[in-house]
């Protein structure tokens, strides 16, 4: 026999994990569809007028009775997804560890909200209430299916390639948008030639997104691989499982310090993307072709700067470079406050700039919250960072939503924002991560 030909255990190893990696990249594909087409584009404008369409008088709709302004809606229905998340995902990663079985419920969250946003389809006329269902499952299942995605990064990848691992899969989720994103530019600003109505166009743009997503996402779960659970107690039942994953976290105080300095600065940020479509269409009275060629700079932007900002994180350390991040989201905002109503190119401007720190900024959040997880706990853990991720990004939302209406300003509202960034930058800069990373029973990278 040659042994040359002979493949060390390692080499079958690295091959596995690379086979392993590029599966995994491609649920940030599969996924990122649905926050560009239909979160951060088509759905808030779209879910607005929808609202506004079913509202008095005095421009309010009232659901279930309470009084609500019709531009508030969309803003609603976010905060209250997150809260449905926040309750269901703990539970689900609880049952992950366990079990040591990621795939299926991956499966089941992945195609609950593909199903729903395919479901877009049918939002038309006055259907807001229809519209904010729709919007609070999808929401919802994507946030579940994010954190056991996450959860596999430890897993997939050792400490000294995850930056790299993280920020490739964001860089793919962003490629995929920008692709969408120009399909659905095409079929919104030819409508007529198309023989479709601007309502049917948009639709059409949020019911493909879910298509995307359920496709795209038989490749990771045909190329992830579940791992047998460790020994463990048995189960606890529902949310005394929950008690007990929040009390095996109190004995990381360092970690949770890092998650709450996460949960405030991503709130921002998760805002900003939500919201900024809406700001833009509503406050700026730009187009909504204008608003789709700037989240398709963001998107295509978003890739060099994930892939940047990774550089950047191997040069000077993960930390570091999230904190510059945070500098740059608060300069953002602070010039999209003053930005003029009516000029595209100063909101392509302000398109650029959050481009540039959009993907690096959560993509090297992740890797570093991976540093910080025992052994083990991956999907509990990541349980919480999703909560703080999508999880509790009802803070700014509601935060937005009631500015707006009790001044009626766009502009006060996106300033509003400000301090989740600031008051981050303070919490973030606080968390000794070296210290932390080796509380969690982890070795620690050589730079952090």
């Amino acid at each position: 026999m040659d042994t040359d030909t002979v493949r060390s255990p390692s080499a079958d190893e690295d091959a596995a994990r690379r086979r392993e990696q590029r599966g995994w990249y491609f649920y940030d594909w599969a996924c990122s569809v649905y926050s560009t087409s239909v979160v951060t584009v088509f759905l808030g404008p779209y879910l607005t007028s929808v609202a506004e369409a079913a509202a008095d008088a005095d421009g309010f709709v009232h659901p279930l009775g309470i009084p609500v302004r019709a531009g508030s809606f969309f803003a609603y229905a976010v905060s209250l997804s997150v809260v449905v998340a926040v309750l269901v995902m703990p539970l689900v990663g609880a049952a992950a560890d366990r079990t040591g079985r990621k795939k299926p419920l991956l499966a089941a969250a992945a195609y609950t909200g593909a199903a729903a946003t395919a479901g877009m389809f049918f939002l038309d006329g006055d259907r807001y209430l229809l519209g904010g269902l729709l919007l609070v499952v999808a929401n919802a299942a994507q946030s579940v299916a994010m954190m056991l995605y996450n959860s596999y990064l430890p897993q997939i990848a050792p400490p000294e390639e995850r930056d790299a691992v993280s920020s490739r899969g964001w860089a793919f989720g962003y490629a995929a948008g920008a692709l969408v994103l120009v399909a659905n530019l095409v079929l919104y600003t030819g409508h007529d030639s198309f023989g479709v109505s601007e309502s049917m166009a948009v639709r059409i743009c949020l019911a493909s997104a879910g298509l995307w997503w359920g496709a795209f996402a038989l490749i990771p779960l045909r190329r992830l691989r579940d791992r047998r659970a460790p020994a463990r107690e048995a189960s606890l039942p529902g949310f005394r499982q929950l008690a007990a994953t929040v009390r095996d976290m109190r004995r990381h105080p360092l970690t949770l310090a890092f998650l709450l300095a996460y949960l405030i600065y991503n709130d921002g940020i998760q805002t900003v993307i939500s919201q900024a479509s809406v700001y833009g269409s509503k406050e700026l009275g730009l187009g909504q072709a204008t608003l789709i060629v700037a989240v398709l700079l963001v998107q295509v932007l978003a890739v060099a700067g994930a892939l940047l900002l990774g550089r950047l994180a191997r040069r000077y350390g993960a930390k570091r470079t999230i904190l510059g991040s945070l500098v740059a989201w608060t300069l953002t905002l602070a010039a999209g406050y003053v930005l003029p109503a009516g000029a595209p190119g100063w909101f392509f401007v302000l398109a650029a700039g959050i481009g540039l720190v959009l993907g690096g900024s959560q993509a090297l959040s992740r890797s570093l919250f991976s540093h910080l997880v025992p052994p083990g706990k991956e999907a509990e853990y990541f349980s919480a960072y999703e909560i703080s991720d999508r999880g509790l990004s009802w803070l700014g939302p509601l935060l937005f939503g009631l500015t707006y209406q009790l001044t009626g300003s766009y502009r006060d509202a996106i300033v509003s924002l400000v301090g989740f960034f600031v008051l981050g930058f303070v919490l973030l800069a606080r968390v000794p991560v070296r210290r932390a990373i080796a509380d969690a029973g982890n070795p620690v990278p050589e730079r952090i």
